[in-house]
């Protein structure tokens, strides 16, 4: 999909959380991810465009399991109006929580999705965006993922960059994928959250 000049009102921070972008178990591309996640960040709060940090409660044991170290987010939070967390348990950021109510109440018409994982909860979130008639911005270096190990049967590796590229592609007829972060442009919503 082609670019677009029109700004969005919001902005989804998907699962940047401390155990997909640091130590063992950072994906490949932690570094770009945290550096373009971190410039959209800053320039949506310039804006004044609602920031939604979406944070994954992962079951007993898992590196994201709630009050462990892998669980917490990476990026600071600016609690307030304009910037709040929403937790989750399942892949879509929308399924279980008050995401939907808050970007209706907000009056949000379009919002960029980043984060972790592009194949998962990146992926499901954007798609269930899209859905409900939202204009999505999925830009292509503001996502990241793991490399898919060979298995008995599966074939060869597939590489992050790969998977990462997949999974936007498949969302390409609807979503704009190919807008890098650099590209978007950010506008308060219409009614601020309260």
């Amino acid at each position: 999909m082609t670019v677009r000049a029109h700004p969005v009102e919001a902005l989804l921070v998907v699962d940047v959380q401390s155990a997909f972008v640091t130590g063992p178990g950072a994906v490949p591309a932690a570094d770009r991810l945290l550096e373009r996640t971190g410039e959209l960040i800053a320039r949506a709060r310039e804006s004044g465009s609602l920031v939604v940090h979406v944070q994954n409660d992962g079951p007993p044991g898992a590196d994201c399991e709630p009050h462990t170290p892998g669980w917490e987010l990476h990026h600071r939070v600016e609690p307030g109006p304009a910037e709040v967390v929403i937790r989750k348990v399942r892949d879509d950021s929308f399924e279980g929580t008050a995401l939907g109510g808050l970007l209706t109440d907000a009056g949000v018409r379009a919002l960029v999705v980043c984060g972790m994982m592009s194949e998962m909860c990146v992926q499901a979130t954007a798609r269930t965006a899209l859905e409900l008639g939202y204009r999505v911005v999925l830009p292509p270096d503001a996502h990241a993922t793991h490399d898919i190990p060979a298995g008995t049967g599966a074939g060869e590796a597939v590489p992050a960059a790969t998977v990462s590229r997949v999974a936007a592609w498949a969302l390409s007829r609807e979503a704009e994928t190919t807008t890098p972060t650099s590209a978007v442009t950010f506008a308060a919503p219409p009614s601020r959250p309260s």
